[in-house]
């Protein structure tokens, strides 16, 4: 069962929006509104959701109240940048989501609750909270918009549940390792001395955009080493034929 988001007081649509298109990229769809600023439904938000993220606009549930919104959470997490004088665990992101997925394992239902953007949560709304999220980040500047907070915590959450991708192989499927730098450098540096030869970079003052172009299309190339050693034998038997 995944969190539930809570925003609470959310003020303008487009951040809405915004966290809703972060919560489907980790395939979060259960948002809670606790008395949106500017009503509901907003069609700025709607704009922002940008196609499929617009149904978890759809499913969306407004609340009068913080309370009435988490009548069915069994544990929560507040996010919160600023120090508290309450009481309560605080976690990472990370920490935060590990715990919570322990936690419905065991068959509880849990939350994260965000504030409105201007000052985040206030005492009142942490207090009905388990434990506090805040995410290290740096001290001289540690504010994040809406949808970047809801975005890390997503992250956190989907990582662990949702499929993983494949990693980067560093080879290629046949096992040919890939060419290194020098071995591209070399075989750039060959092509640009016979091109040369041959006065492919003509005329003169366009010379110098075309060698960066050709240098810039050998660096794109996924080459592997045997590669390198073909395009090496295919220029050296042309130079022979000529």
């Amino acid at each position: 069962m995944e969190p539930a988001i809570i925003l609470t007081r959310p003020q303008m649509g487009e951040n809405i929006g915004a966290a809703a298109r972060a919560m489907l990229n980790f395939g979060l769809t259960d948002l809670r509104l606790v008395a949106p600023r500017d009503g509901w439904p907003n069609p700025k938000a709607i704009a922002m959701a940008s196609g499929a993220a617009g149904q978890v606009l759809d499913r969306a549930r407004v609340y009068p109240s913080l309370a009435e919104a988490m009548a069915d959470i069994d544990y929560a997490y507040a996010t919160t940048a600023r120090g508290r004088e309450l009481t309560k665990p605080v976690l990472t992101p990370a920490t935060a989501m590990a715990d919570g997925r322990s936690r419905v394992a065991e068959g509880q239902r849990i939350a994260v609750i965000y504030g409105p953007e201007r000052a985040g949560l206030e005492n009142d709304d942490v207090a009905r909270a388990n434990a506090i999220i805040t995410v290290p980040v740096n001290p001289d500047f540690p504010s994040l918009n809406l949808a970047q907070a809801v975005l890390l915590t997503g992250y956190e959450w989907g990582r662990e549940v949702l499929p993983a991708q494949p990693a980067p192989q560093g080879r290629r499927p046949d096992g040919e390792a890939p060419a290194t730098r020098i071995e591209i450098e070399k075989l750039a540096d060959h092509w640009e001395e016979r091109l040369i030869d041959a006065g492919f970079f003509f005329p003169p003052e366009k010379a110098p955009a075309m060698k960066l172009t050709l240098r810039n299309l050998w660096s794109r190339l996924p080459l592997t080493r045997a590669d390198t050693r073909i395009f090496h034998g295919m220029l050296r038997q042309l130079m022979r034929r000529d």
